[in-house]
């Protein structure tokens, strides 16, 4: 039995790392400049293809890439927080830390115009981190209760929301046009310099989180039992937490506010491969980066000639998602 779990696993794994290629060929190929799929193979093998290798190079394959490492992170993010704090509910959204990572972004775009914009991910991930201090400060009562680490995080998301907007305002005018789009969640214009500040942090901090796949998987027993198995329960809460910030922030800075992808992803491979998040974490990660490569080619082909952001459709999806959960779903025990 064991043995057909696992092969049914892997099985799943090879499937989603199969379907992410084929949708990221799609991706390559389709567009307002339409590649046929045999130039797109040819491009990427090293033949010169002229104008098409231009487009494809410069244009749709770190917008691509991007959306891989951007769909994964924030899966990864979400699937962590609903571990730690075993509720369905738990995403980066809702615990504040993509507040706090878009507020921070939005207060250097607008405060700091003279600055590179390639520091917005580390500046993103500072205030993703600060966000999460605030709420674990502000929750701690002889230990966390992951009740009021959500309770808390809710009323955070909508304070650190209203900073946002009061700087948007607040800010030259010039400005407000792009950061309103990035805030939407978008990967338009992404360019080779963002893949390559986002990838470290997803190359380091998913395969840590994967080192707490079994703690983890103990802790959604609950945590007397937890305690009982020998789990140190509010250490590796702290450092889960902490590789969560750290990928949701990296996502935030490069891509905006995607929302619920952290939500939906987790769920997606919980009902994929059970509750071992062994498994839980390759699977979101893939199919976090799958979700978000179809949201991109959404807002590519569906009202073209305009690019919607993708934040706008997994935005439409998440939400009557999270109201199934709130009304469907039990708690992970």
């Amino acid at each position: 039995m064991a043995k057909l779990r696992s092969r049914r696993s892997a099985l799943i794994i090879i499937g989603l790392f199969l379907v992410m290629i084929v949708l990221s060929m799609v991706s390559l190929s389709v567009g307002s400049v339409s590649i046929p799929m045999k130039d797109v193979f040819r491009s990427l093998i090293g033949q010169n293809m002229g104008s098409s290798e231009l487009i494809l190079w410069n244009f749709r394959l770190p917008r691509i890439l991007a959306a891989i490492l951007v769909g994964a992170a924030l899966a990864v993010s979400g699937a962590l927080l609903q571990g730690v704090i075993r509720n369905p509910l738990a995403s980066p959204d809702i615990l504040g830390v993509t507040g706090g990572a878009s507020a921070a972004a939005v207060a250097f775009m607008t405060l700091f115009t003279s600055y590179s914009i390639h520091w917005i991910p580390v500046v993103a991930m500072v205030g993703a981190l600060l966000a999460v201090l605030i709420n674990y400060t502000l929750a701690w009562k002889r230990g966390v209760s992951t009740y009021r680490l959500v309770l808390i995080g809710i009323g955070l998301s909508t304070a650190l929301g209203a900073l946002t907007m009061f700087l948007l305002i607040s800010g030259p005018a010039y400005l407000a046009a792009q950061v309103l789009n990035w805030m939407t969640g978008s990967i338009y214009g992404t360019s080779w310099k963002y893949v390559q500040i986002i990838f470290p942090w997803i190359a380091v901090f998913i395969p840590f989180s994967y080192v707490y796949a079994k703690e983890l998987t103990i802790q959604t027993l609950g945590e007397a039992t937890a305690m009982g198995l020998g789990s140190r329960l509010q250490v590796t809460r702290v450092i889960v937490l902490l590789y969560s910030v750290a990928l949701a922030g990296a996502a935030v800075g490069v891509a905006g506010m995607i929302s619920f992808l952290g939500l939906m992803a987790p769920h997606i491979a919980r009902k994929l491969v059970g509750n071992s998040y062994s498994l839980i974490i390759p699977v979101a990660a893939f199919t976090g980066a799958i979700l978000l490569l179809l949201a991109d080619l959404a807002g590519r082909m569906l009202f073209m000639p305009l690019d919607i952001p993708a934040g706008v459709f997994t935005a439409g999806i998440g939400a009557p998602f999270f109201l199934y959960l709130l009304f469907k779903r039990k708690p992970i025990r």
